[in-house]
């Protein structure tokens, strides 16, 4: 049994709308590399709770559903920040890529 979200719905909106309008290319790096879809060409933020965030990845013309969990779990809306920081610079590390300048 899931638990229960310890973030509301406005806060859910606010940070979805935040990485997929000015992170897009954050979240794929991601989304490649610690949702087990490298070959993934777009992806989006669609939800998240206290365990984990949701996301929806592209690959092959095709939506799939991801989850990536946290490190820990997430009870106040600093530590979402924190936390995607630390996923998108592991990421990199992971592919190879040079992480650009703190968000």
């Amino acid at each position: 049994m899931p638990s229960s979200n310890p973030f509301p719905a406005e806060v859910v909106a606010a940070v979805t709308a935040h990485m997929n309008g000015d992170h897009p290319e954050d979240t794929l790096l991601i989304c490649r590399a610690l949702g087990g879809r490298p070959e993934a060409t777009a992806a989006r933020m669609t939800g998240l709770d206290g365990d984990g965030g949701d996301y929806a990845v592209t690959v092959d013309g095709a939506e799939h559903t991801v989850r990536v969990p946290w490190a820990h779990p997430l009870t106040e809306r600093a530590q979402i920040r924190t936390e995607v920081v630390r996923m998108y610079q592991e990421a990199c590390e992971r592919l190879g890529v040079p992480p650009r300048g703190q968000h």
